[in-house]
């Protein structure tokens, strides 16, 4: 039988889980309708992408106040936040129906995204111990893919029946209510080491070798993962594969890889789980680049197992190997990967064009010359997982020869 603080824990669990689903669904859904949002409101290219990075911009600037003031005010009053600022913000998209409207929507699910990350992935590392929390916080983010996954196919089935547009934004309420309801009057866990719990004992923790080390290694994670999925689409379009269906597979096969995240934990620690990982992202990348037709879905295949393991087990490296560093680390190292890809995305942009221009003056045209510059910029961004294994490897030896008590004294369980 379960006591009182295993339910709890569950049930705070639970209510991340479906506060993450409603994040994935805000990204899935407003890619999806974005196209038509910009017809129905007449609006112009760059006001749409303009809509589409308030998103981005919410995230992060909400993720690191959260862990600023995760050990002050509580994980609990952070939640409250993305409740709010979710519903008013999906609410806003439903209703406003004109484009200032649209931006401050964005903007405040953006904000409700971050503060998801910023308070459920510390409540996850104080709430369960030892290898449990690596399998937690696994499944936790899987539900980021899952919901991507779930929200696009929802949405491609609302659109081919006629619901477009801001009637598909209904679905976020969803998810959204399920977790406000389950975090309701709910207590939250303390954290596990003395130090977490202070500013100051966050921010000595975060200027050392090894966290300095683990943000670079964050950095280039993030882009590997998202920078590929971001560009898959208009660099697969000419290549006999069907870019939806690339993606579709990338995301369920990343939510079913994060389920059993813990096991792969256990079995060759959150390092060596990292390294194999950009191993096989690199293959995968390298596939994209050379690949055409069905070979197309086998790089997806390679591809999603390699990135499956990044972001919740960079997460877990913080909190298992510098803890003292707490909320405040955590929620500083995913903003680092949220950052970092905002840079980079705007420099894959530049490959990309670069490489048109270049497959241009060798005279190719039209769907040829599509395909070889998207492949030539996939090889490209082959080289960001392909650092991460020199890295890991750096990491690996560094860490080796060290026990969870030598890194992190205080947080004998």
């Amino acid at each position: 039988m379960e006591t009182k603080t295993n339910l709890n824990a569950n049930r705070l669990f639970y209510g991340s889980c479906f506060a993450l689903i409603t994040t994935a669904f805000s990204f899935a859904i407003a890619s999806g309708t974005l196209d038509q949002l910009i017809k129905e409101l007449s609006l112009s290219a760059s006001q749409g992408s303009l809509i589409t990075s308030m998103w981005f911009l919410g995230f992060p600037i909400s993720m690191v106040i959260g862990g600023l003031i995760y050990h002050k005010v509580g994980g609990k009053i952070i939640m409250q936040f993305a409740f709010f600022a979710h519903l008013v913000g999906i609410l806003l998209l439903i209703f406003s129906g004109n484009f200032i409207g649209l931006l401050i929507a964005n903007l405040l699910i953006g904000l409700g995204n971050g503060c998801t990350e910023a308070a459920c992935n510390p409540m996850i590392a104080d709430a369960y111990e030892g290898n449990k929390m690596s399998t937690m916080l696994n499944r936790f983010h899987m539900w980021f893919p899952g919901g991507i996954a779930i929200g696009s196919l929802l949405s491609g089935f609302m659109t081919n029946n006629g619901i477009l547009g801001v009637n598909q934004m209904w679905l976020l309420v969803i998810p959204a209510l399920i977790y406000g309801y389950l975090f309701l009057g709910q207590n939250w866990p303390k954290a596990k080491v003395k130090e977490a719990s202070t500013l100051k004992g966050n921010v000595k923790a975060m200027f050392t070798p090894l966290f300095l080390f683990v943000a670079i290694c964050m950095s280039l994670t993030a882009i590997s993962e998202f920078g590929p999925n971001q560009w898959v689409g208009l660099i697969l379009a000419k290549s006999g594969a069907e870019p939806m269906v690339i993606l579709a597979l990338t995301a369920g096969l990343m939510a079913v890889a994060r389920y059993f995240g813990g096991n792969m934990v256990a079995k060759f620690d959150q390092v060596g789980v990292l390294l194999g990982s950009a191993v096989l992202a690199t293959i995968g990348v390298y596939l994209f680049s050379t690949q055409t037709g069905a070979m197309a879905y086998v790089a997806a295949i390679v591809f999603a197992l390699g990135i499956a393991y990044f972001w919740p087990n960079m997460i877990g490296l913080v909190a298992t190997k510098i803890p003292k560093s707490g909320a405040l680390g955590m929620s500083i190292v995913g903003g680092v990967g949220m950052f970092a890809n905002s840079i980079f995305q705007r420099i894959i942009g530049g490959w990309i064009d670069s490489d048109r221009a270049a497959a241009s003056a060798n005279g190719l045209s039209g769907d040829e010359l599509e395909l070889v510059a998207g492949q030539a910029t996939m090889g490209t961004m082959a080289l960001f997982p392909g650092i991460l294994i020199v890295l890991f490897t750096l990491l690996y030896f560094w860490l080796k020869n060290k026990k969870d008590d030598e890194i992190i004294p205080s947080a004998a369980h």
